[in-house]
């Protein structure tokens, strides 16, 4: 009898539809710096901390964009400074999204070339 008792925990992969690999490629790379792992047709995989994001060309019909991913970073205004200054398009500059008891979260959100949203996070203590 098989275990029913299953606990979901660790993400092992994300997958970011996009319209172009090459372009995509070239803005998770070289302007986001992600470590990229590997590619193959229609397909590009990245390590980011042990977690590998895809980007995947769906087929026509599978098309949707994809949920935010929130990179985590240790001083957000170096971070917004160095990606703008590569060129990443951000909706606006760092801001506080809320006060918590022992730090306050900061986000910087941002859009890659197929317009997935995405964010910068930061817990200031």
């Amino acid at each position: 009898m098989a275990d029913t008792k299953i606990h979901l925990g660790t993400i092992g992969q994300i997958a970011i539809p996009v319209t172009n690999i090459e372009t995509s490629l070239a803005f998770y790379r070289d302007k986001l710096g992600l470590k990229f792992l590997f590619q193959v047709p229609n397909l590009a995989f990245f390590d980011c901390g042990g977690i590998r994001l895809v980007l995947d060309i769906p087929q026509e019909h599978a098309w949707h964009n994809g949920s935010p991913i929130y990179f985590k970073v240790p001083d957000i205004e170096i971070a917004y400074e160095s990606l703008k200054q590569r060129g990443v398009p951000f909706e606006g500059k760092p801001h506080l999204i809320a006060k918590m008891p022992d730090h306050e979260l900061w986000m910087a959100f941002f859009r890659d070339p197929d317009s997935n949203l995405h964010a910068l996070m930061c817990e200031k203590r």
